[in-house]
């Protein structure tokens, strides 16, 4: 709250100043004026996917500055099935790619994968902004969905986001931060969200006109995720 005085008290600085040299100026500071009296803007935020793609997935994620949207990508090379994992991810981010990958890899038969596919291509998981550190277990679903496209060749939904961990087996289980997550995806313009079954109690917290235009899905399993976001 400081700081936003702070460019509060520097926009009415500049707009007195101009006051000085021309009594009859008059400004209203706007979304689409505020650039021209505090500059470029400092901080970049997220944005959604503008089309569908395969091994391509959009997860939320919560961040000391607050929530911001994640885009989990999965590449396919030819080799002996080995996961690579970029993009300065945490240890505990690196066990749920891990679990994430045994699920879909378990569920091949149900989501076509053709088994070369899982014997013959190494797979390469990438979270972009490699200079931003990234943990925790809440983009486990995200990392399967993306994981799952890829090695299925389906494309994912752009216009949905996702946010949950997920087990061995498939259970999805709940986060935490989920109030900043949909504020982050409502800034983004995403406006269909995935989330744990269990966090369905978290979204009162949310503000009234945000959650208007938001569609929320629950889930309790990685099967359900898949559904709702892969495009046969």
């Amino acid at each position: 709250m400081r700081n936003l005085e702070r460019q509060i008290a520097s926009v009415c600085r500049k707009v007195a100043r101009q006051v000085v040299q021309d009594s009859s100026t008059q400004a209203s500071i706007t979304a689409g004026t505020v650039g021209k009296y505090l500059g470029i803007p400092k901080y970049r935020y997220g944005a959604a996917e503008k089309e569908s793609q395969i091994g391509v997935a959009t997860g939320l994620a919560w961040t000391e500055s607050g929530g911001d949207i994640l885009s989990i990508e999965v590449a396919l090379i030819k080799g002996k099935g080995k996961l690579t994992l970029t993009g300065k991810l945490g240890d505990v981010m690196k066990e749920s790619a891990q679990a994430a990958l045994t699920y879909v890899r378990s569920r091949g038969e149900q989501l076509k994968i053709d088994p070369e596919t899982m014997e013959n291509f190494d797979i390469h998981l990438h979270v972009p902004e490699g200079a931003i550190p990234k943990d925790g277990p809440s983009a486990g679903i995200t990392i399967a969905t993306a994981l799952a496209s890829a090695m299925s060749g389906k494309e994912v939904r752009n216009d949905v986001a996702m946010t949950g961990e997920i087990t061995l087996r498939g259970r999805v289980l709940p986060i935490g931060g989920v109030k900043e997550k949909v504020l982050a995806a409502h800034r983004a313009g995403i406006k269909r969200i995935i989330l744990p079954i269990d966090n369905k109690k978290d979204l009162s917290d949310i503000p009234g006109p945000v959650r208007r235009q938001m569609h929320f899905i629950p889930v309790s399993h990685m099967d359900e995720v898949l559904k709702e976001t892969l495009i046969s």
